[in-house]
C-alpha cells in the first residue's frame, strides 16, 4: 500500500474532524473513513485520534510536483545556501520566489 501524501492526510485528518465535530460516534466515523478513503480501519482510528486532539482543521496544501530545470552553478549554491539558512527546500524556496515574481508580472499586463 503507497503512502499517502501531506495533501491526502490533511484531507482526511479535516473530514475526522468534522465528522467528530458533527456528532458522529467513533465506530461510525471510522466506517465512514474506510468506505470514503478505502483506509484500514487501523488508520481511520489513528486518524480519528489525532483528529480528537485539533483545535480546528488543518490547512490543505497543493500537492507538489517534480520539475527539472537546469541552472548556472554559481546559481545552484546560492540557492542550497538560501535555504538551508532559511530552513526550508531548494524546492520551497524556488515556488516561493517564482510565486513572487509572477504576482508582480500580473500587475504589469
Amino acid at each position: 500500500m503507497t503512502r499517502s501524501t501531506d495533501s491526502e492526510k490533511a484531507q482526511r485528518l479535516n473530514a475526522a474532524h468534522a465528522l467528530l465535530s458533527g456528532g458522529e460516534d467513533l465506530s461510525k466515523a471510522a466506517e465512514i473513513l474506510i468506505t470514503r478513503y478505502g483506509v484500514s480501519r487501523r488508520q481511520a482510528y489513528r486518524y480519528l485520534e489525532e483528529a480528537q486532539e485539533m483545535a480546528h482543521p488543518v490547512a490543505v496544501e497543493e500537492a507538489s510536483i517534480p520539475m527539472t530545470i537546469k541552472v548556472p552553478g554559481s546559481v545552484a549554491r546560492l540557492l542550497r545556501e538560501s535555504a538551508r539558512t532559511r530552513g526550508i527546500t531548494i524546492g520551497e524556496l524556488v515556488a516561493r520566489a517564482v510565486r513572487d515574481w509572477l504576482s508582480r508580472e500580473r500587475g504589469r499586463g
